[in-house]
């Protein structure tokens, strides 16, 4: 165990606790933790601090840090932003493994917060710290709630094996009390906030090592240190626990201007669709899937394809869960002939429909020997890997009756088994929940749910970089600052074995007709600047220009430039026209999170169609080539590379050496790299290769 895991354990589970500034009064925010403690049943020792006070809760309250009896595993500490330090210095001194600040007022409010912040780190010295800004943590398996959330009012909450980490107070407190609402158990809550010291990766990180936690659910502001969290996560993915996490700042809005079309479509949001993908996460999309993802999951039932049988009383809410399944790719196949004998069996006349799917019996009395032997089939069958079930109204009356007889079939299979609660029942998927049975209260979140757990049938096979990363020793130190004109672009992605399109750099008319003449019958005339590089938009590209008539376009694109810039072009590059190829974009995008490589379509519409995929680097060298086919395999053009409907087969093996060499020049010119981009490159067609056919490439400071 890492010295920060201990202390995380110490702090999860302390033998005793210190709270700095209790208050006699519980229903002030003060007074809550040592309410809570003693109603949660809390079995250590609890040692209010307030020297007002004798006594708060018929514990003996002590004035002040040092007349503590013994050292306390944690302090909570409820004082304000401008006195919490004075207490985390003390105790510090006394050797608390760990200090929970509620207080606000520090990072998040400005410099002379981040002064505050910095004063506290200061005070702790070696002591671990959680927030500040937290509202505290909640050790729901051992009862030990170290909270001033008001969610922990309620009389019970549901012990379960869900860790959840929260960079928000008030969503801990949210997703507390709708998870005992529901049903769904829980493990460990976690508030870490600031993170000044112990933060998100930290928790997951311990949490892949709790024998009580099967799934960690995080609600995520910002990943902090990329490094760590890449670690954590794939520690979590090799011991099968699965990570959900709910991201939210999606919108775009006041994304940087680039001279690249990568820069406008990496957003900071698909730099996160990148880590999480290649660590394992999986991405929940609604505040509403950050407790069905899990739930789900939390079952440990393995989903081994995507065919599912509903079993519906109620045809329009089976309906509406064959449809959901059907748009999220799932397939519904009618009962094999053996299956619907096996049902038929159960129920004579013609009011059952049992030859196709949803497969709808019809439980009049609520017969849960009618509803065991249903499930009993479509468990056993070859032809389904999963059974979504039907609650409707039947169900409201008695919901042990159908929960304890689903309940009854799950020892018979693997395969996962969900509810859909038609009427607006909470009561009844509560029940369900209760008795391993998840249960949702939206059609579409059988398939979210369904999806996320053949997600998670992948997670042991993960392996950090999916192959070894590719290291280049090539000197780039003769780069100079700037943006690089195309031509010289394309120089340095040849010196990593990227090919160009043959190409001459021309000053004049009469250079440039002699130059397309050698280069066939049809060439590309562009201008040549560093300063411009969306050259299209100020018709500084021609296509398909005969050798005979370059001197007249070539006075023609000076003169549109001109009228657009102010400034005629003195360098032109005439190019060979390359025909018969699949135009991509492959670029590179840097931000807080690392450095990914952007693959997507390209050519003028390449911000357009946003067809993209992204992969973030490894800590050193570019990506391995596994990962650039897998990459490739990502597209939705991918059928186009792939001889989509009578096309020649793409040379594919081609373009994946070309991603894993603009990597590794990415990787290789390090953060010196601003940008870079190669659109289009064109793929030839098999056994041709690959021929980059325009450039950007801008250079920052050593």
């Amino acid at each position: 165990m890492t010295s920060t895991s201990a202390a995380i354990a110490r702090l999860v589970k302390p033998r005793s606790v210190a709270v700095i500034g209790a208050s006699a009064d519980p229903n002030k925010t003060a007074g809550r933790p040592v309410s809570y403690l003693t109603r949660h049943g809390f079995d250590g020792a609890i040692y209010p601090v307030n020297p007002k006070v004798d006594a708060i809760d018929g514990l003996r309250c002590y004035p002040d840090i040092g007349s503590l009896p013994e050292v306390p595993d944690v302090g909570i500490v409820l004082l304000g932003a401008e006195r919490a330090h004075h207490a985390v210095r003390e105790l510090a001194r006394r050797g608390t493994g760990a200090a929970i600040v509620l207080a606000s007022g520090y990072m998040e409010t400005g410099a002379e917060g981040a002064r505050r912040q910095a004063e506290l780190i200061e005070a702790a010295g070696g002591m671990r710290l959680l927030g500040p800004n937290t509202i505290g943590l909640v050790n729901v398996t051992d009862s030990i709630p170290l909270s001033a959330s008001g969610a922990l009012e309620m009389e019970h909450f549901p012990a379960g094996s869900i860790g959840v980490v929260s960079q928000s107070g008030g969503i801990l407190g949210a997703l507390l009390s709708r998870a005992a609402a529901r049903g769904i158990g829980l493990s460990k809550l976690v508030s870490t906030s600031n993170e000044a010291d112990l933060d998100l990766a930290d928790f997951v990180d311990y949490l892949a090592d709790d024998d009580a936690t099967r799934v960690i659910a995080l609600y995520v502001e910002s990943v902090r240190h990329p490094k760590n969290f890449r670690a954590a996560a794939l520690k979590a993915a090799a011991a099968g626990k699965p990570v959900v996490a709910f991201k939210i700042g999606r919108s775009e809005a006041g994304a940087r201007a680039a001279v690249s079309h990568t820069g406008a479509m990496a957003g900071a949001d698909k730099m996160y669709d990148a880590l999480f993908r290649q660590v394992g996460v999986i991405r929940a999309q609604t505040f509403a899937d950050l407790l069905d993802i899990p739930a789900a999951l939390a079952t440990g039932r393995v989903l081994h394809g995507n065919r599912v049988a509903v079993l519906t009383s109620t045809g329009g809410a089976g309906t509406l869960v064959s449809d959901s399944l059907g748009v999220s790719g799932f397939e519904t196949p009618a009962p094999d002939a053996a299956t619907a004998d096996r049902l038929r069996a159960l129920q004579k006349g013609d009011h059952a429909a049992l030859d196709r799917n949803p497969i709808d019996v019809t439980l009049a009395g609520l017969q849960p020997d009618l509803l065991r032997g249903a499930i009993r089939a479509l468990l056993a069958s070859p032809s389904y890997d999963a059974v979504a079930i039907i609650v409707g109204s039947s169900g409201l009356a008695m919901p042990d009756l159908m929960a304890n007889a689903i309940r009854d079939c799950l020892p018979e299979s693997d395969k996962p088994v969900l509810a859909y609660v038609s009427p607006h029942a909470p009561q009844v998927a509560a029940v369900l929940n209760q008795r391993g049975v998840p249960a949702f209260s939206a059609p579409e979140s059988c398939a979210v749910a369904l999806g996320a757990m053949l997600a998670a049938g992948q997670l042991k096979s993960l392996t950090p970089t999916q192959g070894a990363a590719v290291r280049a020793n090539i000197d780039t130190s003769d780069l100079q600052r700037g943006s690089l004109d195309e031509a010289a672009a394309k120089q340095l992605f040849a010196r990593f074995g990227l090919p160009g399109v043959r190409e001459v750099v021309v000053t004049d008319a009469d250079a440039a007709a002699r130059a397309a003449r050698d280069l066939g019958d049809r060439v590309v005339l562009k201008i040549l600047s560093s300063t411009i590089t969306h050259k299209s938009d100020i018709g500084g590209v021609a296509v398909n220009v005969a050798p005979q008539d370059i001197p007249a376009r070539l006075a023609r694109m000076a003169d549109d430039v001109k009228a657009h810039t102010g400034d005629a072009p003195t360098r032109f590059l005439v190019q060979e026209m390359v025909s018969g190829g699949v135009e991509l974009i492959l670029g590179m995008h840097r931000d807080a999170l690392g450095t990914a490589i952007l693959l997507g379509m390209g050519g003028v519409t390449a911000e357009l169609f946003q067809d993209t995929t992204m992969r973030l680097l490894p800590p050193s060298g570019g990506l391995s080539r596994d990962e650039a086919l897998s990459m490739i395999r990502d597209l939705k053009t991918w059928p186009l590379l792939d001889g989509y409907r009578g096309r020649p087969k793409a040379d594919v093996e081609a373009l994946a050496d070309a991603i894993v060499a603009f990597s590794v020049m990415t990787a290789s010119v390090g953060t010196r790299l601003v940008e870079a981009e190669i659109n289009p490159v064109f793929v030839l067609p098999a056994g041709q290769g690959v021929r980059a056919a325009d450039g950007v490439v801008v250079i920052g400071e050593a």
